[in-house]
């Protein structure tokens, strides 16, 4: 038997220590955010679970490789779920969503994944629900950008997130095998999604042409956009609540956003604007205790 780090043992104490995690955490949906700009310039379209695959089990294993720690006990089969739910269906839908809508629309449905992961934390972790938090994930999807939605564009978006709030919550609960690294962490859960995928990419999707720039791509988003990034976001939501942590995910969208506007010409609107505004000042709220707790502590 496993032995499981409890949810919470390591988180930071100090303001300082929890300033260095926010920080550092928040490099990894950053990174994320050039998923979309990269799927749409460099990848072949129409590959969305090929994508996927190549972004997953090649940096599995060189993460098993590096970490040279395979999974015990329980840990095969939640390995499975996370990797499943953290990168084996959020992938592909993110490549699904990356090729249909324009990045600047991602931010909204984005902000949907810190709601998922509120109402989650109350019946897993059996947080408090925290209406500050949850009232600025809600003001966000109220922002967000008018546009022509694809609607298989928008359920994908919104079932990625779905997924993805529901592995982050489970990863914290679970929490991870002592002795075992965040880069080993990963490197299970990103080989268990390739292995989930390999079958169906191959089938559906088959492998499309690679030039140089889709090899580029593929590298970019395997090395650094799963490899790097995961070891620091499962690192972070060791040491980080998880509500809070989920706020930081809203940089990938508006990652995403800027990119676009800045490489690929997509205008901004004056609501998209706001949108930007209220989630900059969300992410900087949601850190924070709620309003009554910092009384109560004052």
């Amino acid at each position: 038997m496993t032995t499981t780090t409890a949810p919470g043992t390591d988180s930071a104490t100090t303001p300082a220590a929890r300033a260095g995690w926010i920080a550092t955490t928040a490099v990894a949906p950053m990174v994320w955010g050039t998923t979309y700009i990269v799927t749409t310039h460099l990848l072949p379209p129409g590959h969305p679970l090929f994508a996927a695959l190549m972004r997953t089990l090649p940096a599995g294993l060189i993460a098993l490789a590096i970490a040279r720690q395979l999974p015990r006990g329980n840990w095969w089969w939640k390995s499975l779920v996370l990797g499943g739910l953290n990168m084996g269906a959020f992938f592909p839908l993110l490549f699904v969503t990356a090729q249909r809508l324009p990045g600047g629309v991602a931010a909204t449905l984005g902000a949907v994944q810190p709601i998922v992961i509120a109402f989650l934390a109350v019946v897993i972790l059996h947080e408090k629900l925290s209406g500050w938090r949850l009232l600025w994930g809600v003001g966000l999807v109220v922002l967000g950008p008018e546009a022509a939605l694809d609607p298989l564009g928008v359920v994908a978006g919104l079932a990625g997130a779905v997924s993805m709030g529901t592995g982050v919550v489970l990863t914290k609960k679970w929490g991870r095998p002592v002795n075992v690294s965040a880069v080993g962490l990963a490197g299970w859960q990103l080989t268990a999604a390739g292995l989930i995928l390999l079958l169906p990419a191959l089938v559906i999707d088959g492998p499309p042409g690679i030039d140089a720039s889709a090899l580029a791509g593929y590298a970019w988003l395997g090395l650094v956009g799963a490899l790097l990034t995961y070891t620091i976001w499962f690192a972070g939501i060791r040491h980080l609540p998880v509500t809070p942590t989920a706020l930081l995910g809203l940089l990938s969208p508006l990652t995403a956003a800027a990119l676009g506007a800045l490489i690929a010409g997509e205008a901004l609107t004056a609501i998209q604007l706001v949108g930007f505004a209220t989630a900059l000042i969300a992410l900087a709220s949601g850190q924070l205790p709620p309003p009554n707790r910092r009384k109560d502590n004052a």
